[in-house]
Order: structure tokens, then sequence, then C-alpha cells
């Protein structure tokens, strides 16, 4: 059954993409993405990895779409029709997947158990993540204890990314409110019984993202995608009272500041850098704080970068 809905699934990604390749409009293109992301995310889910299908549906289905629309908002949507055949772009990515595909056969089989992969690190991660570290979920050991530096690498990268956007974007606010729906009483009524839903699950993700699927990135997304469709309804002013925009740029550093913080905190104790044993009397319990400790972080940084980046659309003049 699993291979008849991966089939399904991997069909469907394939028609979506031709559309895609096939559309002029670009608003039918941002739609499809987000599609073609949802279909993903159950790829994901078939093939077990939950966390990653998590994060794809948030940021590939949810975040992503709305900045695109926000992009539309100022480039227009429409995209101009070419005046004559691409053939060199038509030859370079015909060229690039065939060199893809060739080199797909010199991989191992799929799910194969002795590839180097399944025999190296991989056997360690699974049978002394939860003897060493206390902590069920192993996705989450490995990002936030084995890889913490690579994380807070990460969260650095979004930090960056988020502040070149602004840096990019920014422009004297406009003093009128951006309104879409704000006068649709079902929509309003609507939303104000889902947001707290929302924040309430986001936060879910992540305090509980050591026993299962989720995090502070997930998490981040979600918060930021609440605020977002706060603003949508209400207009970006009325977001922006709720959380200003002065505020989310100011958290956007911050929360890597409390991510680093935490492994410094190693070195007062004599500790090397991101040993949270020296957080709490018993190692296990240390490294629960820690893990909650780093994603609070992620979450503050991931979820100011992504509200910071939609005030800076929603604010842009044409």
């Amino acid at each position: 059954m699993e291979a008849y809905i991966n089939m399904v699934l991997l069909t469907l990604l394939a028609i979506v993409t031709l559309t895609i390749v096939r559309q002029r409009n670009l608003f039918s293109v941002v739609v499809l993405f987000g599609v073609y992301s949802f279909l993903m995310a159950s790829v994901m889910i078939v093939l077990d990895a939950v966390d990653v299908a998590l994060t794809e549906a948030a940021v590939g289905a949810g975040i992503s779409t709305v900045v695109l629309i926000g992009t539309l908002h100022i480039t227009g949507s429409e995209e101009m029709r070419p005046s004559r055949l691409a053939l060199l772009p038509i030859v370079t990515a015909a060229a690039t997947g065939a060199i893809l595909i060739w080199g797909t056969y010199d991989l191992p089989e799929f799910g194969k158990a002795d590839v180097p992969i399944n025999t190296h690190v991989a056997p360690f991660y699974l049978e002394q993540s939860i003897p060493l570290m206390g902590v069920p979920n192993v996705v989450t050991t490995i990002l936030a204890n084995f890889r913490s530096f690579d994380t807070l690498g990460e969260t650095t990268v979004i930090f960056t990314a988020g502040l070149g956007i602004m840096l990019l974007l920014r422009h004297k606010s406009r003093k009128e409110s951006s309104k879409i729906l704000k006068k649709d009483v079902v929509f309003r009524v609507i939303i104000k019984l889902i947001i707290p839903f929302i924040m309430l699950f986001a936060f879910y993700v992540h305090f509980h993202g050591d026993y299962s699927p989720g995090g502070g990135f997930q998490a981040g997304v979600m918060l930021a995608g609440a605020v977002i469709l706060y603003s949508i309804i209400f207009g970006a002013h009325e977001a922006q009272r709720v959380v200003p925009q002065s505020v989310a740029a100011f958290m956007i550093p911050l929360g890597v500041l409390i991510y680093a913080a935490t492994g410094a905190i190693s070195f007062i104790y004599g500790q090397n850098y991101m040993d949270y044993t020296a957080l709490a009397s018993y190692p296990k319990d240390a490294h629960h704080l820690g893990i909650i400790l780093i994603e609070l972080g992620v979450l503050i940084t991931v979820a100011s970068t992504m509200l910071s980046i939609f005030y800076a659309f929603v604010e842009r003049r044409h």
C-alpha cells in the first residue's frame, strides 16, 4: 500500500511541476507551488520524516506562499512572453536533469541497510540517543545536541537573511492600514476563534519537540503565521499594534543571542561549549533544559524574521 501511495504522490508532483512550467500567470504559479509543497510534505510523512513534513508544510505551503504573493503585489502577476524560443535554458535544464539522473545509478538501493549512511553514525544516534541524552525524539537530539553547532549556524543564517531582506525593502512606513478582508464579518469571527488554537499548537510543538516531531523552527513559523493571518484579515496596522515592527526587528538577533548564551553558560562551569550538563544537577534534566532554551532562541529568531519580512513586503510601495 505504501508503494502505491508513493506512486500517486510522485505522479501528482510531476503533474504539478509540468503545470507550473506551462503557466504564465504568476499567481497561479504561487498557488501551484503551495500545492507542490503540500504534496512534498505528504511524501515526507509516508517516509516517516514527520519533522521534515511539518517544516515543509509550515514554510513551503504557508509562509513562502504569503511572501510570494507579497512579491507579486510589488512586481505584477503576469509573466512577459518571450519574443523567441529560449533554446539555451531548455538545453541547459535538460542536460542538468540528464546528468542528475545518470548520477543516481551509482547510488545504493533505496532503503538498503548496509550502505555507509546506515552503518556509520546513524546506528550510534539511534542506539545512544535515549541512554545518553534522555530525549525520545532522535531528530531533536541530533539537531540540538550532537549537531548543536550546525543548528546555531542555521539560526544565524536565518537572522542574516532576514536582516538582508529588511535592508533591501526598507522605506518610510505607510500611514494607511493594509486591509484585505477586514469588512468580512465571517472571516473576522473565524480568525478570532482559530488564532488562539494556532498559537497554542505552536507552543506545544516547541515545548514537546523533544518528545514528538517539532521544535523551535516549526513553532516559530506557526507563531509568525498566526500574526500574518491576523494582519491579512484585520490589516497590517492592527497587527503592528499587537507586534510592532520595531519589536520584531529587535527580536531577530535576540534569539541568536539566547542560543549562543545557552552554550556559553558551560564556560562558566568549565565545560565545553554547548555542553548542557552544566545547566542542571542531573545530566538528562540538563539536556532537556538546554534543548528547550536553544529551541526558544530558534523560535524567537524564526518567528521575528518571518514577521519582519512580511511587514517589509506589506509596507512596500509600488
